[in-house]
């Protein structure tokens, strides 16, 4: 079954944020300049009062709102999405899939602009049947029971594909945990995902680097990752202890996701707002604050090392589904040579940006929806069939 869903937070819950942000004691927490021990104190302090003074939560929630939302059961979870029909007779099923510290906040600028084409600079024919979802455990999805890793995900956004919206072929797009999902789609379920495209890299081939410039990249990437191992050993293994701490404050909340998109994104002089605003990293840190999804959202780094960690299994045969691969050059993720790549994808499309980093979606919506409709052009079948689309909403 599938219901129709309207965001709507009481004034009584928004009111107990704001407080507990109005309330926050800063006076005990030691001022260190700039964003290399955490977040920036001062940005910190700025964009706490803006939070409590200017940003309009009802104005982010009608956004969110003018879009067609649902809520459907898969395997015992609700999940939450919007689903946007796409113009002309035979718009492509697009799922596309937000990772942590994001949501589906990475997506709503442009998913008018992936489903009807022709309306932003377009052709009617490159247009998709657009479908975001919010993650078990994420934004307005139920969560699960306990822990589950990416390929877990993965079955269950394939069902929820498949079964509940009747779609019988489908192609996927992901970036941070989306990507991973993608990945585990095209090798678990491509009966029914037909083609996936990625702005990250988390997995790993099981037989490791094989030549000079292999070994040299995951060197590199290993000490680069230092400084990032942090957060991610944390919610990998203590992800319940973490989340006492932050379930009663917003401004922790706050502090946790702003570093990610300051340290992952391709920003300018060091000014996290000279590529987001402060209403849109406010209403993502929302998403997590109003649902309480913070702890569940966690989850998933667990529920991989669960699943056997960043490497493919043992037995691991390449993804034989096409591939679209968008490769931005701030990526935290640093990608590795295209020798390894080829042997864990068909690769059918590549692109290198020029700019753009980890949030690739929101920080570069046109150029990603670009390349994502060269990427269907490119496509050397029909990714889908018409029968069993959906039609029921």
């Amino acid at each position: 079954m599938i219901k129709r869903f309207k965001v709507s937070v009481s004034n009584n819950t928004l009111n107990q944020i704001y407080s507990k942000v109005k309330k926050y004691p800063w006076k005990d927490v030691k001022k260190l300049e700039g964003w290399t021990h955490g977040t920036n104190h001062y940005y910190l302090k700025e964009i706490s009062k803006y939070w409590t003074s200017k940003f309009n939560w009802k104005k982010q929630e009608k956004k969110i709102n003018s879009f067609s939302n649902y809520i459907t059961k898969v395997d015992s979870i609700n999940v939450h999405f919007i689903k946007e029909k796409g113009s002309g007779k035979n718009p492509t099923p697009l799922l596309l899939l937000h990772g942590w510290p994001g949501s589906i906040i990475e997506f709503l600028d442009i998913i008018k602009k992936l489903a009807h084409p022709e309306k932003y600079g377009g052709r009617k024919e490159d247009a998709f049947e657009v479908i975001v979802p919010s993650l078990p455990g994420f934004g307005f999805s139920g969560s699960p029971r306990k822990p589950l890793g990416p390929r877990a995900i993965a079955k269950i956004m394939n069902k929820f594909m498949e079964k509940n919206l009747g779609y019988k072929k489908y192609i996927a797009q992901g970036g941070d945990w989306g990507a991973t999902i993608c990945n585990w789609l095209g090798y678990d379920h491509s009966k029914s995902c037909k083609a996936i495209h990625v702005n990250c890299l988390t997995m790993r081939h099981p037989k490791g680097p094989q030549n000079a410039e292999e070994k040299k990249w995951e060197k590199k990437f290993i000490k680069d990752q230092i400084m990032e191992e942090g957060y991610r050993t944390i919610q990998a293994t203590k992800p319940q202890t973490l989340a006492y701490s932050m379930n009663d404050s917003p401004v922790g909340v706050a502090a946790w996701i702003l570093e990610k998109f300051y340290s992952w994104s391709d920003i300018k002089k060091n000014r996290l707002e000279s590529v987001y605003s402060k209403d849109v990293l406010l209403t993502n840190i929302m998403i997590y604050l109003i649902t309480s999804s913070f702890n569940t959202s966690s989850w998933i780094y667990f529920g991989r090392r669960e699943e056997g960690g960043r490497y493919f299994p043992k037995n691991f045969k390449k993804i034989k589904i096409p591939t679209g691969i968008a490769k931005f050059p701030k990526e935290m993720s640093e990608w590795p040579p295209k020798s390894y790549l080829d042997r864990i994808f068909k690769i059918q499309h590549w692109t290198e940006m020029n700019k753009g980093g980890h949030f690739a979606a929101l920080e570069q919506p046109d150029l990603f929806v670009k390349d994502l409709r060269k990427f269907l052009r490119g496509l050397k079948y029909d990714p889908y069939s018409h029968t069993g689309r959906g039609g029921s909403i």
